[in-house]
């Protein structure tokens, strides 16, 4: 079997599912990221396998994608669900291999804060690990084997730009992402011998239900569309850590690169979710 390394050179069969994969599984697709990745990959001839949470959302989204020649199937399958999850990406692989599985189910920080801004809403706290993490991995790990014994395919995990440092104003949300981005980066590296692609995705601030609850300013505030299209074309190419924009990417990094005691008062002033 050939092999592809880390390093993004690939055997042609596998350049060409990068390109062009046949079939694509994205979770969380009835809105957001999700729904605009659904709507990129729409084509004739493409099977989209799209799960999400509001059974009308997604059955508008799957009826727009097969309006574009996808052949399309939905499922409310909750991501937190280990079983449920395994069986369904088991069952929707064996009607069709899948090329491209995109992990990016997620929810918001958004939880009861008490006066002084401390996260009350224990519960919330572990939905959003619950399905952030523990969801992306349900979705990712029945899908290991099957590509593997394939022969290869490409697996996308949603992270954040809030992953890269862990701040006051949302700190479930920005663990659970850093705890995404640090797995997936790592996989990509255990992977590579299998001829499995493993791409982390860190978007900023991008137009969606979650970012609808917002009420602070959002620089470089992008349209979901636009978003999955700068998703796609790193996808395509294989790039190990898709982060965007670039503004937010560089002030990030850099934010996170310097001393803690240097960046801990400005953490503090970040807008807090209400």
């Amino acid at each position: 079997m050939a092999t592809a390394d880390v390093s993004g050179r690939y055997s042609a069969t596998m350049k060409r599912r990068l390109d062009n994969p046949e079939t694509v599984l994205i979770t969380g697709a009835s809105s957001g990221i999700g729904e605009a990745l659904a709507r990129h990959y729409a084509k004739q001839g493409r099977t989209l396998f799209i799960t999400g949470r509001n059974r009308e959302r997604l059955e508008n989204v799957a009826s727009s994608c097969r309006a574009a020649g996808a052949v399309v199937a939905t499922s409310l399958t909750d991501v937190t669900d280990r079983h449920a999850m395994s069986a369904l990406v088991a069952k929707w692989n064996d009607r069709s291999p899948i090329d491209l599985l995109i992990a990016n189910a997620g929810i918001s920080g958004r939880t009861a804060l008490s006066p002084d801004g401390i996260e009350l809403d224990d519960e919330r706290v572990r939905d959003i690990f619950a399905v952030n993490l523990a969801g992306v991995l349900n979705t990712v790990e029945p899908i290991v084997e099957p590509m593997s014994e394939r022969g290869g395919g490409q697996i996308a995990i949603m992270s954040s730009l809030a992953g890269f440092r862990g701040l006051p104003s949302a700190p479930a949300y920005g663990a659970s992402k850093a705890a995404v981005r640090s797995w997936g980066e790592g996989m990509r590296g255990q992977l590579s011998p299998r001829n499995i692609a493993v791409n982390v995705i860190c978007p900023g601030f991008v137009e969606s239900r979650i970012t609808d609850e917002n009420d602070f300013a959002m620089p470089f505030l992008m349209e979901a569309d636009e978003a999955a299209a700068i998703i796609a074309r790193g996808l395509a190419k294989n790039r190990g850590r898709i982060a965007f924009p670039w503004q937010m990417y560089l002030a990030v990094w850099l934010f996170s690169a310097l001393p803690v005691s240097w960046t801990e008062a400005l953490a503090k002033a970040l807008p807090r979710k209400g």
